[in-house]
């Protein structure tokens, strides 16, 4: 079940990604969930960055560096890494949004996701290519379940 926080932090998550047009707003605000510690991490805070994204060749934000650990070889290990700092929540979906259109040749699995007719299809395509973390999709699933069904209050008192 979620804290009264966590549907907040879910609530505003998903209505930023629905004024960036993304085709799947609850599980982009479940990704967003996982990637930021539910809005708590320095960069959700400070920068308004939801989802990890790394500063671009050609930067059109500010930039912040801050440490992060990457899945490589078997093991998590600390690396140094420059990051977008987004005016506020919306810019960060909308430009999440227009990286994974932009490297969808690049990478086929930000194209298949693009394409999904269903968020299980959708998360588990860009998790293979977004994240160094081999559990990203079924985390985000995990989240994404707990955000979208009803919670029963049958027999309670």
């Amino acid at each position: 079940m979620l804290t009264d926080d966590q549907k907040a932090f879910l609530d505003r998550a998903k209505a930023a990604a629905v004024q960036a047009t993304h085709p799947f707003p609850s599980m982009a605000a479940s990704e967003a969930a996982l990637e930021s510690g539910w809005g708590k991490s320095a960069l959700a805070l400070e920068d308004n960055n939801l989802f990890g994204l790394k500063q671009h060749i050609h930067p059109e934000y500010a930039t912040a560096s801050l440490p992060t650990h990457e899945f490589e070889m078997g093991e998590w290990r600390p690396v140094a890494a420059e990051w977008v700092k987004y005016p506020d929540w919306a810019t960060c979906f909308f430009d999440r949004l227009a990286t994974l259109t932009k490297l969808q040749i690049a990478y086929p699995h930000y194209g298949a996701a693009l394409r999904a007719t269903d968020v299980e299809t959708y998360i588990r395509e860009v998790s293979q290519t977004w994240s160094t973390d081999p559990e990203r999709a079924n985390k985000c699933l995990a989240i994404y379940l707990l955000y979208v069904t009803p919670v029963s209050t049958e027999g309670a008192d």
